[in-house]
């Protein structure tokens, strides 16, 4: 009994250890198209509707967009994916589907 009662308290300790601690502040940049300040708004937007985004701020000229998101509620993927779905390519994640960007106002269009 006493070798069982042992066994599960290392298996609940190396369970522990497993785990992966998530950033509560993890930063990245990535690109995502657009041309303009609405561009700029609708992008920041999408992402800031994302819960457990903080921070989110896409720059007009270098198209890059600076985020900080609290890795306990959401991932990266999740953001990008919502960007996305409103008309703005993520370079090298995720193309936004042919009809929401084709709805985009014609100074929003970006080369594809």
């Amino acid at each position: 009994m006493k070798n069982v009662l042992i066994l599960m308290m290392a298996f609940l300790s190396l369970q522990g250890w497993a785990q992966e601690k998530k950033n509560k502040n993890a930063s990245y940049t990535f690109e995502v198209n657009g041309n303009c300040e609405t561009c700029k708004q609708r992008i920041e937007k999408a992402a800031y509707a994302v819960k457990g985004v903080k921070s989110a701020v896409w720059d007009i000229e270098t198209h890059q967009l600076q985020l900080i998101i609290n890795e306990e509620k959401t991932t990266l993927d999740a953001v990008k994916k919502a960007i996305a779905a409103i008309g703005h390519d993520v370079i090298g994640s995720y193309k936004a589907p042919d009809a929401v960007y084709e709805k985009l106002h014609h100074c929003c269009k970006y080369e594809r």
